[in-house]
């Protein structure tokens, strides 16, 4: 049964009210809603907690998706959590320190893509630190260069916001695919896009901040080369 993500839109919710609708064979918790991002695109599946009826409380280790095209969320909770029913009540809420330091970094990584307009090969998002691969044929990226034109762009607090196209839009338009290592699901019809006013539009399903004034300081905290033409560049909060 598909989830209802409300993360999706509406990356600052940190708790919701739900029901059980479903017990995956691994132990996973599904639920009719949620705010827990599940892994996905270099995006670790939020930890948090379960709240029951009775006050009962107990600790979700990680949210990942049990379907090829990402509709539905399985919760694992930690050993020795309390056995679930369908149907039982729960109210979800994420670490939310750790969630926040996440839509910073994914959201600079974005910004990181315009700056190194080279086709992505990887990517992994930290609490505070992150960094992306870069097919890049030639070497001589400069740290500093590239950590001012980060400042320079998080400096413009461009506002972030995203909305749906379909799976015909995105074929027509291929060039809104920056990454070659991570496809955008596609096959149920819509696709969400990401936009960053004036610096840049591409489909992901991560979490991301309101404007980008909010990540604050960000520091190059290293370049590294991974191949002949694969560079690995690092980013850290400040």
């Amino acid at each position: 049964m598909p989830t209802e993500c409300l993360f999706r839109d509406d990356s600052y919710l940190k708790d919701c009210e739900a029901r059980v609708v479903a017990l995956t064979e691994q132990g996973g918790i599904v639920l009719d809603r949620t705010v827990f991002y599940a892994n996905s695109g270099g995006q670790p599946g939020d930890t948090g907690a379960f709240i029951l009826d009775d006050g009962t409380r107990f600790v979700i280790a990680d949210a990942i998706y049990t379907d090829k095209f990402k509709t539905e969320i399985a919760h694992v909770p930690s050993i020795g959590a309390p056995a679930l029913k369908v149907g039982d009540a729960v109210r979800a809420t994420i670490d939310w320190d750790k969630r926040y330091g996440r839509m910073k970094i994914h959201t600079a990584l974005h910004l990181l893509s315009v700056v190194l307009p080279y086709p992505i090969t990887g990517a992994s998002v930290g609490d505070a630190d992150g960094r992306a691969d870069f097919d890049i044929p030639e070497a001589g990226l400069d740290k500093n260069e590239i950590a001012t034109k980060l400042a320079e762009m998080i400096a413009t607090d461009a506002a972030v916001s995203s909305r749906w196209i379909s799976d015909a839009e995105l074929e027509a338009n291929p060039g809104l695919i920056k990454s070659m290592s991570v496809r955008p699901p596609m096959g149920t019809g819509q696709v969400r896009l990401i936009e960053i006013s004036n610096l840049d539009l591409q489909p992901c399903g991560g979490t991301h901040v309101r404007k980008i004034g909010e990540i604050g300081g960000v520091t190059v905290t290293g370049i590294e080369k991974k191949g002949k033409q694969n560079r690995r560049v690092r980013i850290a909060l400040a």
